[in-house]
């Protein structure tokens, strides 16, 4: 399991937060070759990704190795100031994190 790889801003205005993340994940295609061994780096991308605002799923999606390293995901949601938003991902060996905070 992965940690701390999740980081949250979210902000409201209105009755509308927008939320971003940033996602510290290698996203390897499995294409690339290790020019110290000439081995092929294996694949591991995340392919699920989800949110939630207080509880309730928000947001699902899903990716492949055609996303860049280190995503960037952005959304908006109907939410108010000091609710609670959850993002949480898995990549394709497994892998997961969740990361929460507060909307500010």
């Amino acid at each position: 399991m992965a940690t701390d790889t999740i980081k949250i801003r979210a902000s409201v205005a209105g009755d509308v937060a927008e939320v971003k993340c940033l996602i510290k994940h290698d996203m390897e295609t499995g294409q690339r070759v290790d020019k110290a061994t000439g081995n092929k780096v294996p694949a591991k991308f995340i392919n699920e990704i989800s949110a939630s605002v207080n509880g309730k799923e928000v947001l699902t999606g899903h990716m492949s190795v055609a996303v860049s390293k280190n995503p960037y995901l952005a959304f908006k949601v109907p939410a108010k100031s000091g609710d609670a938003v959850k993002v949480t991902w898995k990549d394709n060996t497994g892998d997961t994190d969740t990361a929460e905070e507060k909307i500010g």
